[in-house]
């Protein structure tokens, strides 16, 4: 990291008069790149980029023995992980840990909700899900269900019975 900061010090005049005859350069960003261009010659670290704000939506799972499990899923992670991180108990969930190769974290989605997953399962999906204990026309597999923020309240039904893909059919 030294090296790159001894690189581009005698750089920062050059850039720093390039910034300034940019119309889009903000004011804010202007004095950010002051603050910088000064703390990278006094030998100190400098980062422009902010801490990631992970926002979070409501989701709640209808568990087979009745019960509700509501918790808090980051945008952007899977169903699966999901279901990891708030450590939810169902037997034999995501055996496969989201890599395609079983059907143990098969859910169930209500049809309003269903059509709130922007992305569509693929062909090897459902693959996967023809072979799911309890088969809708609105599962999908946990691992393959990416959280957006519309998906806030969301009810998702875990099914009664798993069945492992990765198990001979008897």
């Amino acid at each position: 990291m030294a090296a790159i900061r001894l690189a581009f010090t005698p750089l920062l005049p050059s850039l720093v008069r390039q910034v300034s005859r940019s119309p889009i350069l903000s004011q804010m960003s202007w004095s950010k790149l002051l603050v910088c261009s000064s703390l990278m010659r006094e030998n100190r670290f400098c980062s422009s980029v902010p801490k990631p704000q992970h926002q979070k939506v409501k989701v709640i799972f209808l568990l087979s023995d009745g019960r509700r499990q509501e918790v808090n899923a980051k945008v952007g992670d899977n169903l699966l992980d999901v279901i990891t991180e708030n450590d939810i108990d169902i037997d034999g969930f995501g055996a496969c840990e989201g890599t395609l190769a079983c059907s143990t974290c098969h859910l169930i989605f209500k049809q309003e909700d269903y059509d709130k997953i922007p992305d569509k399962p693929t062909d090897e999906e459902l693959d996967m899900l023809d072979l799911a204990y309890g088969l809708t026309d609105t599962s999908r597999l946990g691992c393959q269900v990416i959280v957006t923020k519309d998906m806030d309240g969301l009810e998702i039904s875990v099914p009664k019975g798993v069945a492992d893909a990765r198990s001979p059919q008897s």
